[in-house]
Parts: C-alpha cells; sequence; structure tokens
C-alpha cells in the first residue's frame, strides 16, 4: 500500500494498534513517538515491512490494573513517516494521521501487540482536507492567549500566528495537556467546524479553571 489514501478501499481492514492514554493522532497531524517497549518495537518493524500504517488509540482503563485494558471505540490510523533508530535500541517515529476509525472488534494474535478490524467508513471525510473558509481564528486565538497567560504555559507565538488553521488545531489539540477523555472527545468530533468548537470550548473551561505553570515541549 502507498502513501495516497483516496477511499475506503486504500484503508485496511485490519490494524495494529499502539494504545497510549493521554495521546491521540487526529488527520494530517504529526505525532512524534520515542518507542522503546519491545511489544512496540515489534509493531513497528511490521509496520516498516507492511503498510507503514499503525493506528493510535487510547485506553479506557488503566494498565496498571488491568491485564488487557479496554481499547476506546475509535482511533486514528497513522502513517510511519519519519523513522531513526538510536545508538540504545529504541525507535524515533512520527505518524501522520491518516484517517480516523472505529474499533469493529479486537483480533486473536500471536503477535505481542494488539490488532483490530478497522471500519473506516464512518470517517471517509477525514481523507479529503477540511475547508478552512468559517475557521475562526479571532475566536481561537483569544481562547489561546488567555490560556497561555494563564498558565505560564511557553509557545512559539509567531508560529502560532502564523501556522494555517488545520495545522494549529491539530497541534493544540494533540500537545495542550487536556485529560484523556477531552483529548477523546477532540478526536470523536464529528467534522472540522465540530473540533474547533470542542478545542475552544477547552482552552476557556481550562481558562476558568486555577493557574499555573504549564509547557508544550
Amino acid at each position: 500500500m502507498g502513501g495516497n489514501y483516496y477511499s475506503l478501499d486504500d484503508l485496511p481492514p485490519t490494524l495494529d494498534v499502539f494504545p497510549l492514554t493521554g495521546v491521540v493522532l487526529l488527520p494530517r497531524g504529526q505525532l512524534p513517538l520515542n518507542v522503546f517497549e519491545p511489544r512496540y518495537l515489534a509493531l513497528v518493524d511490521a509496520a516498516l515491512s507492511g503498510s507503514r500504517l499503525i493506528g493510535m488509540i487510547q485506553l479506557i482503563q488503566n494498565e496498571d490494573k488491568v491485564l488487557k485494558p479496554a481499547l476506546s471505540a475509535i482511533g486514528c490510523a497513522g502513517r510511519l513517516t519519519s523513522y531513526r533508530e538510536s545508538d540504545d535500541g529504541r525507535y524515533l517515529i512520527t505518524l501522520t494521521g491518516v484517517c480516523r476509525f472505529r474499533v469493529a472488534e479486537e483480533l486473536s494474535t500471536t503477535a505481542p501487540y494488539r490488532k483490530v478490524k478497522t471500519d473506516f467508513a464512518p470517517f471517509l471525510g477525514d481523507l479529503a482536507p477540511v475547508g478552512e473558509n468559517d475557521f475562526p481564528r479571532d475566536r481561537l486565538l483569544s481562547a489561546l492567549k488567555d490560556y497561555l497567560s494563564r498558565r505560564d504555559l511557553k509557545a512559539d507565538w509567531r508560529s502560532v500566528m502564523g501556522a494555517a488553521p488545520e495545522t494549529l488545531v491539530n497541534a493544540l489539540a494533540m500537545l495542550c495537556p487536556f485529560e484523556p477523555a477531552e483529548k477523546q472527545a477532540l478526536l470523536e468530533a464529528p467534522g472540522w467546524l465540530e473540533r474547533v468548537d470542542t478545542l475552544i470550548a477547552l482552552l476557556e473551561m481550562a481558562n476558568a479553571g486555577p493557574t499555573g505553570p504549564v509547557s508544550l515541549n
């Protein structure tokens, strides 16, 4: 499978998944990962020798308390677009979001990582660039300025001001220290404008809470 995805036929019926609580990948977003656990090193090896696609998905149970924590209902397929191996055997990779999927069922596998049957059909709109004409930039920037100010959050404001709408929304949604359920809400927003509205609402709710130093680095 190449790097171009235009329809359901271009997407895999099954996907190896990387469960990671507090982390979401959004379509066309870029997620750097430092991979060191043997099971996920094996997952990356399999992706490199196959479709280069990995499913990012959150857990809804604590790994410390459950042997096989339940997966969230919805994740996002990412294409492995950058790969480097460190001297100590870790993989430093970047996934670029392709399309969200619903977990139809989890499949049995002898591999050390988990595999699911995917349902991409509800999210095929992810394959097309978003329409950015109705982007409420002023409203988002206002909420973001308050968020930065109240929480002493460090960010490159010049990059923020110059970023394309989808790039900006993806970066904020993926990097801001929201709770796992809040990040899942951003992932599951039906469409682009709903995701923007959800992001603004989360920023505004955080602005109403306590202040404190936070870093996006």
